[in-house]
Parts: C-alpha cells; structure tokens; sequence
C-alpha cells in the first residue's frame, strides 16, 4: 500500500510540474501601434479641455498571469508623433517651450513596480522621461481582456489613467493660465510575441 502511495504521489507530482511552466511562465508581448494610444488633456485657460495623443508607441510587455506583480512594461513614443488635430497646435507644442522635439525626439515609461489592487486591476508605478527629464509616475491599470485576436494570436488589452504635472518634466509655459496637471487616458493592445 505504500508503494502504490508513493508511487500516486510522485505521478501527481510530475503531471502537476508538467502543468506548472503554461501558467506560471511570464510571457513576452510586443505593443501594437494601431491600437495602442497615449492620450492627454488639460485646461486652457479654464475655457475648453483640449486633447492630444501618441500613436506610435513601440514596447515591450512581459505578462505573468500566475504573478502580476512580476508583470513589466517597457515602451517609447517619438514625440514627432503628436497629434492635437490642429496642425499649428501640433507645431507649437513641439517647439522648445513644450517638448521641445528636436532636442527630445522621444519619450519613454519603463515600469519599476506592479502592485496588484483586484482581479483585473493594479497600480504600476515606473519611471517616465519627457523633455530629458525622468520622473516616477503612477498608472491605474485595467486588465480589459487576454485571448486570441482576429489573427489567431495571443493578445492583452489594457485600459490605464494617471496624471503628470508638467512643469516637473521642465515644460511650464503659461502655468497656471493653461493647467499644470495633464490627464492621462491610454489604451494599449500587445501581441504575444
């Protein structure tokens, strides 16, 4: 009888260890720029809230849904990008009393820490560089979905808000006429890789 036992145990053992590596193991995604989207607004001299976005995000996500707090997240935008749907704004915005994109053509977010708030939820916490300035930032991260794409592959969508002020990143022209604080709202797609 302790033969058999044993010999259960061990069984049971190998099949859970055979299982563990297509749950447990992190896996890698690449963003996907036609559905990934950096959007941010502020208030212009408390008469309208204007917006501009990034759609040309380029990164890297790796996803341990076993230990979402082992989750990471690297991505950069060129600054070139922008787009405010006023061509003149979008000018403005790029020259040196903003972000200044000759001298800055790119920004960046590289996460440092994912602390997992509920099922689908976390805050990530990482270091953004705009206008050659880094700074910590906080994300309110959504799970929106993990399944197969149209394609077939592997893909996570993600919601996330947050909010900067830009004076810290070096960039307060106009403060306070036009808003310091600038509204975060991005969404994000990834393929597994």
């Amino acid at each position: 009888m302790r033969h058999v036992f044993k010999s259960t145990l061990i069984a049971v053992a190998l099949f859970a260890g055979s299982l563990t590596p297509a749950f447990a193991a992190p896996e890698t995604y690449a963003l996907e720029a036609t559905h990934t989207e950096v959007v941010f607004s502020w208030t212009h001299f408390g008469f309208s809230k204007p917006t501009a976005k990034f759609m040309n995000a380029v990164g890297t996500l790796v996803l341990d849904e076993a230990a979402p707090a082992n989750s990471s997240v690297e991505v950069s935008f060129a600054i070139d990008g922008l787009n405010t749907g006023v061509a003149a704004l979008d000018e403005h915005l790029k020259k040196p009393d903003f972000f200044d994109a000759a001298k800055y053509p790119t920004a960046t977010f590289k996460s440092t820490k994912v602390d997992v708030t509920g099922k689908d939820t976390a805050n990530v916490t990482g270091n953004l560089t705009i206008h050659g300035v880094t700074k910590p930032v906080t994300l309110a991260v959504k799970l929106n979905k993990i399944g197969a794409n149209m394609k077939g592959v592997k893909t996570a969508g993600f919601s996330a808000t947050g909010q900067i002020k830009r004076s810290d990143f070096g960039m307060g022209a106009y403060v306070p006429a036009v808003s310091d604080e600038i509204d975060l709202v991005i969404t994000a797609e990834a393929n597994k890789k």
